[in-house]
């Protein structure tokens, strides 16, 4: 069976938590091995670490404030993410950076709170988890400011187009890419882009249970580890690779981005 490695799953979210047993044999069956609970800010993120002391062996996770939630992050949330990151788990700063779509916190508050996070895995030497929607532009910019010094950085649940990707490349992200890549409305400059990636800074990941794969029959209520294969079959095909190989190939990018 081909090894499958979930980059990010909201494992801490409401729909997933309470089923997590079932979850994880589920995703174990369908050749899923491995998992990043992502963490989205600082109690998510202690309650993710906590999902990966009962899961040793098959869950990861990140440490970071999600700039929705930049605006009520606690007045010491950069002292809490240092402890927090000593975890074995631990494995990256974020999910952190630039949301300007709906602001749910306020632009300057979210640059503040996203710029203390990359601070801060630069200190640490961690890479970087990010999100970004409707702000490349000062993403990418501050990005820039650290890009000698953080490791590594991985644009989680890239959509954008090939402009957007070719940025991000030149920072040297790894790109993740979601079930978006397999809507018929919203994921065609998506699907272009998949095929400019280099083969070594690709990475799948579901973002479990939001964006469910459109291509999914029947439709589940939501999205899962589980099915990331069908993520994973889709972008195969579309790079025109083999399935195997592929999966060989995510995974092993994977593995590097998130090495302790």
């Amino acid at each position: 069976m081909m090894r499958w490695f979930d980059s990010g799953a909201n494992l801490t979210n409401g729909k997933l938590v309470h089923q997590l047993e079932d979850y994880i044999a589920a995703a174990l069956q369908a050749g899923v091995e491995q998992i990043v609970v992502i963490g989205t800010d600082v109690q998510h993120s202690r309650e993710a670490l906590a999902l990966c002391d009962r899961y040793p062996d098959y869950l990861l996770a990140t440490v970071g404030v999600h700039p929705h939630d930049a605006a009520t992050a606690p007045h010491d949330y950069i002292a809490q993410l240092r402890e927090l990151a000593q975890h074995p788990a631990a494995r990256a700063i974020g999910e952190c950076g630039l949301d300007f779509n709906r602001n749910y916190s306020p632009p300057d508050i979210q640059l503040k709170v996203f710029r203390a996070q990359l601070e801060l895995a630069a200190e640490l030497q961690m890479p970087v988890y990010l999100h970004e929607r409707d702000a490349h532009e000062p993403q990418v910019e501050l990005l820039g400011e650290f890009q000698d010094r953080i490791p590594r950085f991985l644009a989680h649940c890239f959509t954008g187009d090939e402009k957007a990707l070719a940025s991000y490349l030149n920072l040297g992200c790894y790109i993740g890419i979601t079930g978006w890549v397999c809507d018929e409305r919203r994921g065609r400059d998506l699907q272009h882009s998949v095929l400019h990636i280099p083969a070594d800074k690709i990475v799948i990941e579901t973002d479990a249970p939001f964006l469910l794969p459109r291509t999914l029959r029947p439709r589940p209520a939501y999205n899962a580890s589980e099915y990331l294969p069908h993520i994973g079959e889709f972008v195969a095909q579309l790079r025109q690779q083999e399935v195997s190989e592929f999966a060989a190939q995510s995974w092993l990018n994977s593995q590097n981005f998130f090495q302790k």
